[in-house]
């Protein structure tokens, strides 16, 4: 839920945050409206989405490993973090940092 409270830190930074889970429409849909979450949901239940950006599955870790990827407004991938298990995922700090470096590099 750390997204959830950092909401707006990525909208000042002009982010859009996309949530992309092995779930149906139908689960996500119903997670969403309950959930009240200010960012996006994308169903990928066949995981097209996540083996596109290259997010590893492990049946050993229980399922599929955390990814994330910051895509700029042309489709390029400007950074992606791979987690080795389940609770390696980069704290929203590290990820607000991450963009601030993306977003000064581009202005250059």
């Amino acid at each position: 839920m750390q997204l959830h409270r950092s909401a707006l830190e990525f909208t000042d930074r002009i982010t859009e945050v996309a949530v992309i889970g092995p779930d149906t429409a139908r689960a996500f849909e119903k997670f969403w409206s309950r959930s009240g979450l200010r960012f996006h949901g994308l169903p990928d239940p066949d995981h097209r989405i996540s083996s596109l950006y290259g997010q590893q599955a492990s049946i050993w870790r229980l399922g599929r490993m955390p990814a994330q990827v910051a895509v700029d407004r042309m489709g390029t991938s400007k950074f992606a973090y791979y987690g080795k298990s389940m609770m390696d995922i980069p704290s929203v700090q590290k990820t607000l940092q991450i963009l601030d470096n993306i977003n000064s590099s581009s202005v250059d």
